[in-house]
């Protein structure tokens, strides 16, 4: 992915950039996240948080449960619904952030390099099956 990439929300009101190549790549199938999406999936731009930042805008949190950080803060514009960013801890400084691929300004830069939380896959979820599969969470 080329860097710096940027992205934001459909009505533009709120815009970030992420200085950095991803961590990772990866679609996440658990219940919070079809729940988010409205889909099967939630396709997501793992970046250091050190590496993101936001240049206009301010969005909005709601919280979910998560087993590897009690509560997650999911960010969304207030204004037009749109979801950016998940992963980050509800309390305390997080050292990363899941970028929602589709709020990507360049989207098909986006290439899943795993698929997570399988155990919550749908039965109508289309699976590349060349990608790793992690039941819960990958290995650190």
């Amino acid at each position: 992915m080329k860097t710096p990439f940027t992205g934001g929300c459909a009505c533009g009101a709120i815009r970030y950039e992420c200085s950095a190549e991803p961590l990772v790549m990866l679609r996440c199938h658990c219940r919070d996240c079809q729940r988010a999406t409205g889909d099967a999936h939630a396709s997501y731009v793992v970046m250091l948080m050190e590496s993101f930042k936001m240049t206009s805008g301010t969005p909005q949190h709601h919280f979910t449960k998560s087993l590897a950080m009690g509560l997650q803060k999911r960010g969304f514009c207030a204004g037009c619904g749109s979801r950016l960013t998940a992963g980050e801890k509800a309390e305390g400084a997080s050292p990363i952030v899941a970028i929602h691929a589709a709020s990507l300004d360049e989207p098909d830069a986006f290439h899943s390099q795993m698929d997570v939380w399988t155990s919550d896959a749908q039965p109508w979820a289309h699976m590349d099956p060349a990608l790793p599969k992690y039941e819960f969470y990958p290995p650190s």
